[in-house]
């Protein structure tokens, strides 16, 4: 088995010094930056949160929420698939025995951490029987404490789909 040399390329002092390289960014920004300053019309800034994304499409997972049954019981069965699912390890359950005798358990306790959380919807893949979605047009969550972050089971019921009136 035989060793390949490869030669190396830019032994020159111009290459070494990556001056024409730096002079050719230089001049892609100048010139961005004084055709903008020309035509202030064509610049892609929004000012946000002033104004929208107006590129959402319906699939966007939004913040979560659990969801009810007809009788408004709470849907989920503390299955722990969710939470198992998650990458993020951002949601935390306490199960409880059910006094009704629709299922065997429901969550005491039903927390998911949004600053740990991705986004990635896999804790609405994994639930069996569709008890937490995705789909409430929340985009932005503002808070001013980290604890303001962590949504109780509480919060979660309370959010509303896209479109339900709220």
């Amino acid at each position: 088995m035989g060793i390949k040399i490869v030669p190396r390329y830019g032994n020159t002092l111009k290459d070494k010094l990556y001056l024409p390289a730096i002079f050719g960014g230089m001049k892609t920004t100048i010139s961005h930056f004084t055709k903008n300053l020309r035509d202030t019309t064509n610049i892609k800034t929004q000012c946000y949160p002033e104004v929208g994304p107006i590129d959402i499409t319906d699939r966007y997972r939004g913040v979560h929420r659990l969801t009810h049954r007809e009788d408004d019981s709470v849907r989920c069965v503390a299955c722990f698939m969710c939470s198992t699912a998650c990458p993020a390890e951002c949601i935390f359950i306490e199960a409880t025995q059910r006094k009704d005798g629709v299922d065997e358990k429901m969550p005491k306790k039903f927390e998911i951490d949004l600053l740990e959380c991705v986004f990635c919807g896999g804790c609405v893949e994994a639930c069996p029987c569709d008890a937490i979605r995705m789909d409430t047009g929340i985009f932005t969550f503002i808070a001013q404490k980290r604890e303001d972050f962590v949504l109780n089971k509480e919060q979660l019921l309370a959010n509303k789909s896209l479109g339900e009136e709220k």
